[in-house]
């Protein structure tokens, strides 16, 4: 007996061990990730001497096999769910790795292989660093999944995530290969959060200021931004690792508002896909739709493409036009300007309501295959469109309709004035769809009627529908204050719509979401006159609107605010985008459910 007692004392320890040993490995392959990163952020942001260039060569040599001895010897101890990960980031490893053993082969033959392909230094490098942002994406997406175990609150994680990826954005901003002339701190913070934030208000023209490389990053930021952080390393989580504990997947089903918690990774893969499909397939048309002309040559044309195309569908607003696509040779290209406007709205609408409708639209298909095919009998509809969807794309179609025809009544003889019946009509279409959280104009602001800018601060306001790349107070959000109106005003109790009663926790919360939108709004408004007097009223509050519903649209006063006012739309924009009420839900603690009651009282309201 006693020897068994030992033999099991000796397993535990020896699974202690094996446990200890496993994170060291972890840790190192963490560290080493982080390393190659940043070395290779040194190499791509900064100018180098040719020696200093040696040295980091060499560092990346040593990192390189300390990566793929943490993985290779992770293989050895970790179960096999744990070694799937370790397998496939050990595979990429082994390409650079070959490149060097070959590469140092050749040298100690004496073969000259100085002008192949295979190792020249630009393709090395290359092949190096894209392991090292590799193993950087596994090793952060791994961890990430550990993060149910510490019981983390859903809202806060949001937050630090965005705040964390801004953070991040300012360093990447700040390399002195991102910008012509180089930014400061507050300027650089401003971009970051405005580009996480898929706002779009800029301090500099990101046509001329930054350079390629800051464009590259400006774009990442904002395909980051538009999808969220924990979407991203969730995701890459569950495929390298091959799954995530309970705990992990509860967090990861409040962050993304799914139902079941065996639906997570199936949502995930959805959203990368569709966001990816759509973007691919935009940046093709707009590709084929542009005058490559403009453009120094058929790569630069792709690079516009590319970029418009995430920036549209992510609601950003960003351009690397100078004047946006108000542009000479742009402004007046109408396909492109629908196409753009497209992506904005499916961006807009969320991505549940995107599924629904592809569920709904894959039913009918499979359905008409049937009785072509098999002559079966036809199945019932499911109750795919709900409540939430049909609120969110009638209170969708009417702004759009709305905001068209407003700005075509004001903006017949100003903005739209000289123009075509059909530049008339896809300007107010494009008007009224841009105000929609996106950002991009097609006419000058400077020349808006007093009344569009009025009409534009309501859509500003209202923005895109709940799940989506968009901001504002939400399209369903609006769309039950109006019905809680219309209830009270009929003497009901309660709100009724389509055969369903909305629940008394989502009346609350929508009136709670606008309460606190006035709040931020109005108290922006306040601290800007008082640090930024100088302005017209009405810019200001434009300003402020398109900063908290992370539309983008400006009537030129962005830049000329002081580092104080830039602060306080820096605030604005993130509040807008992570949710005022998201925050409070994070920091302050949710209380029990009492099982009792005090009596009930009436307030005198009017």
């Amino acid at each position: 007996m006693t020897s068994k007692i030992k033999l099991i004392r000796l397993i535990d320890y020896f699974n202690h061990l094996r446990n200890r040993f496993m994170r060291f490995l972890d840790a190192i392959g963490i560290l080493a990730a982080i390393a190659g990163f940043l070395l290779f952020l040194v190499e791509i942001g900064v100018d180098h001497q040719p020696e200093e260039t040696k040295i980091i060569w060499h560092l990346c040599n040593i990192i390189l096999w300390v990566l793929l001895f943490s993985n290779l010897a992770g293989l050895s101890i970790k179960k096999w769910k744990a070694k799937a990960s370790k397998l496939k980031v050990a595979a990429i490893l082994l390409i650079p790795v070959l490149l060097l053993i070959l590469e140092a082969r050749a040298g100690f033959t004496g073969i000259n292989w100085s002008h192949n392909w295979l190792f020249d230094s630009l393709n090395r490098n290359l092949a190096v660093y894209i392991v090292f942002c590799f193993a950087l994406v596994v090793e952060v997406s791994t961890s990430s999944l550990q993060l149910g175990h510490r019981n983390t609150n859903p809202a806060l994680l949001f937050v630090f995530s965005f705040l964390f990826i801004i953070a991040f954005g300012t360093v990447l901003l700040m390399l002195p290969n991102a910008t012509y002339n180089g930014i400061g701190f507050t300027d650089a913070f401003f971009t970051s959060t405005s580009a996480v934030c898929v706002t779009g208000l800029i301090v500099f023209d990101t046509a001329t200021y930054f350079t390629p490389l800051g464009q590259i990053f400006i774009i990442i930021l904002i395909q980051i931004g538009g999808l969220g952080i924990m979407t991203f390393t969730s995701f890459f989580g569950y495929f390298f690792k091959g799954g995530a504990s309970f705990g992990n997947e509860f967090l990861l089903k409040e962050i993304l508002n799914e139902d079941k918690l065996g639906d997570i990774y199936k949502t995930l893969l959805k959203i990368i896909t569709l966001t990816f499909s759509i973007e691919a397939i935009g940046a093709i048309i707009i590709y084929n739709s542009v005058d490559h002309t403009l453009f120094t040559g058929d790569f630069s044309a792709l690079g516009f493409a590319v970029f418009h195309s995430i920036s549209a569908f992510c609601n950003a607003g960003f351009s690397t036009l100078s004047e946006g696509l108000y542009q000479p040779g742009f402004r007046n290209n109408y396909t492109l300007h629908y196409i753009i406007a497209l992506l904005i709205i499916t961006g807009g609408l969320g991505f549940p309501i995107v599924f629904n409708y592809y569920r709904l639209l894959r039913h009918y298909v499979t359905n008409f295959y049937r009785l072509l095919v098999s002559q079966t009998a036809y199945i019932s509809k499911p109750k795919i469109i709900n409540v939430n969807t049909r609120l969110a794309m009638i209170m969708t179609i009417f702004l759009l309709a709305a905001g068209f025809l407003f700005f075509m009544f004001s903006e017949y003889n100003h903005s739209l004035k000289g123009l075509s019946i059909s530049g008339k009509v896809a300007g107010a279409f494009f008007g009224s769809v841009t105000t929609r959280t996106a950002g991009f104009n097609t006419v000058d602001m400077s020349f808006l009627a007093p009344g569009t800018i009025f009409f534009y601060l309501f859509l500003m306001w209202v923005g895109a529908s709940p799940a989506s790349t968009g901001g504002g107070i939400k399209t369903t959000t609006f769309s039950v204050a109006i019905l809680n109106f219309i209830s009270h005003a009929k003497g009901k109790d309660r709100i009724e719509i389509f055969g369903r009663e909305l629940a008394n926790e989502s009346v609350r919360r929508a009136f709670a979401v606008i309460f606190l939108s006035f709040l931020v709004i109005g108290t922006a408004i306040l601290l800007l006159t008082i640090t930024d007097g100088q302005f017209d009223l009405t810019k200001i509050i434009f300003e402020v609107v398109s900063a908290f519903s992370t539309v983008g649209l400006s009537l030129g006063i962005t830049a000329q605010f002081s580092v104080a006012g830039k602060w306080i739309l820096i605030i604005t924009m993130f509040l807008g985008r992570v949710g005022t009420l998201t925050l409070l839900v994070g920091i302050f603690r949710k209380m029990r459910n009492f099982q009792y009651h005090y009596p009930v009282e009436n307030i005198m309201i009017n």
